[in-house]
């Protein structure tokens, strides 16, 4: 479903894909199935989002970003794919950035370009991310510092790395 409010000029967006209101979707990008876009999202030329993932509202996904399968990101997460930006004058090439299968980014939380994020790895709210995350990690603050590991299930493991939901190692 395609909100009629919404500008989509991409013809590769999967099935069961929802693009609510105020969206803008530019033509080269390609979005997979399953996929819930919220409001007020822009989504640049060379993006690719895998299946199953739930953009928040109020989230820019610049060219260079690749979002792997079942990832969260929360609402007004910032990217940035440019390290010297200057008005009028673009690079050769943007950062690439990274998010991998089943991450999980917190609201407003800033991802500067070029990282990697790992498989089901957590960012909680308000985190500024300057370095890649691996598989699995708990990273929050500014600038984002390790805390921990979490389950592939979302909750945070103990010391033994021992989920304290589902009891997973």
């Amino acid at each position: 479903m395609i909100h009629k409010l919404a500008d989509v000029q991409s013809t590769t967006i999967g099935n069961n894909t929802n693009i609510w209101q105020f969206c803008v979707v530019l033509k080269d990008a390609k979005i997979g199935n399953n996929c819930n876009i919220n409001a007020q999202v822009l989504i640049e030329n060379d993006v690719r989002i895998g299946d199953n993932v739930t953009i928040k509202s109020g989230v820019q996904v610049w060219d260079g970003i690749t979002i792997e399968d079942n990832v969260f990101i929360g609402p007004n997460v910032t990217f940035t794919n440019d390290f010297t930006p200057r008005s009028k004058k673009y690079p050769s090439q943007f950062l690439k950035t990274t998010i991998k299968k089943g991450a999980s980014i917190g609201a407003n939380s800033t991802i500067v370009g070029g990282v990697s994020l790992g498989e089901y790895s957590m960012i909680g709210a308000g985190s500024v991310v300057t370095k890649d995350i691996g598989t699995q990690e708990l990273w929050y603050g500014n600038p984002a510092v390790h805390k921990g590991f979490v389950c592939k299930c979302g909750s945070k493991c103990d010391d033994s790395l021992i989920c304290t939901n589902c009891k997973e190692k």
